[in-house]
C-alpha cells in the first residue's frame, strides 16, 4: 500500500481500535511524531515499523493484495446483483484485511444486500396475504379485464422479484464501473446496517 493510502488506512484502524496516536506510537516503538507523518501522508515507514503497524492494527500492510484488488472490486459489486447475503460477505471477509477498497465498499455492498433481502421478503409477504384477499373477496370484484382476480393476481405475483432483480442488476453493474473508474460507490434506497 503507497501513501496516502497508508496513513488513511493507518487512521482509520487506529480509531476503530481506540488507539491515540501516542500509544500506536508506544506499541510500536516510535515517536508520536512518526505517527502523525504516516497518517498525514508524509513519509513511508521503514519495513520494521510496517510490520510493527501491522501487529498493533491487526492488519496485513506487507501483502496486501493490490495486484488483483480491481478484480475482487468487480465480483464484490457484481454479487450484488443477486440478493445473496452470503456471497459478499465470504468475499469481504476474506479480503478485508489485505484491501483498503474491499474493506471500504465491502460494508456498502452488504448493507445494499440486507436491504434489498429485506424487500424481498416484505413482497413474499404480501404476495402471501394476495390468497387470502382473494378468499375472502371471491370473484365479486370487476377489475373491468377479461380475467378474474385469481388470474390477474398470478400474473402479477413475480412482479415485485423481477423489478428488485433488475434493479439489484442495475446497482451492481453501475457501481462496478464507478469503483473501477476510481469514483465514489453509492447504493441507492441501502439502509447503513454494517460499518
Amino acid at each position: 500500500m503507497q501513501q496516502p493510502d497508508l496513513g488513511i488506512k493507518v487512521n482509520t484502524l487506529r480509531q476503530q481500535k481506540g488507539f491515540t496516536q501516542e500509544q500506536l506510537a508506544e506499541k510500536c516503538e516510535v515517536s508520536p511524531r512518526t505517527i502523525q507523518r504516516i497518517e498525514s501522508g508524509e513519509v513511508d515507514p521503514r519495513a520494521y515499523t510496517l510490520q510493527c503497524l501491522s501487529a498493533a492494527l491487526d492488519f496485513d500492510f506487507i501483502e496486501e493484495d493490490v495486484g488483483n484488488e480491481n478484480l475482487w472490486l468487480v465480483i464484490l459489486h457484481l454479487s450484488s446483483s443477486i440478493p445473496l447475503l452470503i456471497l459478499p460477505l465470504l468475499l469481504w471477509s476474506w479480503k478485508k484485511n489485505r484491501s483498503y477498497k474491499i474493506n471500504q465498499q465491502g460494508p456498502e455492498v452488504l448493507n445494499f444486500q440486507i436491504t434489498m433481502m429485506l424487500f424481498l421478503f416484505l413482497g413474499g409477504f404480501l404476495l402471501m396475504l394476495g390468497p387470502a384477499v382473494f378468499t375472502l373477496v371471491g370473484n365479486q370484484v370487476d377489475l373491468g379485464l377479461s380475467i378474474g382476480l385469481f388470474e390477474f393476481m398470478l400474473i402479477c405475483a413475480p412482479m415485485p422479484v423481477i423489478l428488485i432483480g433488475l434493479f439489484c442488476t442495475y446497482q451492481g453493474v453501475l457501481n462496478a464501473m464507478r469503483a473501477l473508474s476510481g469514483k465514489p460507490i453509492r447504493y441507492a434506497l441501502s439502509i447503513p446496517f454494517v460499518k
